[in-house]
């Protein structure tokens, strides 16, 4: 009990702490126009009354932190999941978007980690495009890769999964080929010694000992796709998914409605790191490197 408390307090205090922060700053933001208003009202007001008007606005600069618990709460359990209002919905079409963006990369980065570390010529020519390749805003980038492709007749889920793609390659080839020139030379040296093939050290010394590194690059990767997939909804003036929705509560002002998709998305990204994390103890145990 005392070791799950010590573990629980640390994050309730920081959660505490940034509560009343928001707070204080929902009330800072909004108190010049709902002061504003009593003037013009004639009403006398206290400080407890403007705190909670303040905390009551229908569209605040800053909406307080239950507002938008309530908002993720109408938007989930009282829509219907097939419902345009649900973020459940809208999450879902972001998610779809971002797993096959996330497989492509991930398969993408691989087999570039895998090139680099075999041949000493992909290394030389290869590696620095790839670091060159991040240097280019996404925002640039992403209207750019939708109107290539839906000029080639490729639409909807594709070019969003692209833009994902493009984001997530890189942490996997990074980490891959750390991963790929991890094992101690004198392992390599004891597998020359036993006449082991390219092949045979390949699947038996580099591929194991870079497991770790993989699953440390996916973490990033899995939450990366996510960005990108929601990136590339806002170009395309989609009408479903994450990025629908804050690209529609930034036409209408609806800040309440902006932050509650900003939540749902970090949720979203949270709980695929974890799963990630939850596949990297189970294949490390299985491989006897569970630690």
């Amino acid at each position: 009990m005392t070791g799950a408390l010590s573990r629980v307090f640390p994050i309730a205090t920081v959660v505490a702490a940034i509560m009343v922060v928001w707070y204080g700053f929902t009330v800072y933001l909004n108190s010049p126009w709902q002061i504003e208003q009593y003037e013009k009202a004639g009403i006398e007001w206290q400080m407890g009354d403007l705190v909670r008007d303040t905390m009551a606005h229908d569209r605040p600069i800053l909406p307080a932190p239950h507002q938008i618990v309530t908002e993720i709460w109408k938007t989930t359990v009282e829509k219907k999941i097939t419902s345009k209002r649900s973020l459940i919905f809208h999450g879902g079409v972001t998610l779809s978007s971002t797993l096959l963006g996330f497989a492509m990369g991930t398969i993408l980065g691989i087999g570039l980690a895998v090139s680099i570390v075999e041949n000493q010529a992909m290394d030389k020519s290869l590696m620095p495009w790839i670091i060159t390749s991040q240097t280019i805003p996404i925002l640039a980038i992403a209207p750019m890769i939708i109107v290539v492709l839906n000029a080639v007749g490729l639409s909807g889920l594709l070019p969003k999964a692209m833009i994902s793609t493009y984001l997530s390659f890189f942490p996997v080839v990074v980490g891959m080929v750390k991963g790929l020139r991890s094992p101690d030379p004198m392992h390599i040296d004891l597998m020359r010694t036993y006449k082991a093939s390219r092949m045979q050290m390949f699947w038996k010394l580099r591929l194991p000992a870079s497991v770790p590194f993989l699953f440390a690059s996916m973490k990033v990767a899995i939450a990366i796709s996510l960005v990108g997939a929601i990136v590339g909804e806002l170009p395309t003036g989609a009408v479903a998914g994450l990025g629908a929705r804050l690209l529609a509560g930034s036409y209408y002002g609806q800040t309440v409605q902006i932050w509650s998709a900003l939540l749902m998305a970090a949720f979203l990204a949270g709980a695929l790191v974890t799963l990630i994390g939850v596949i990297e103890k189970l294949v490390l145990k299985r491989m006897g490197m569970s630690r």
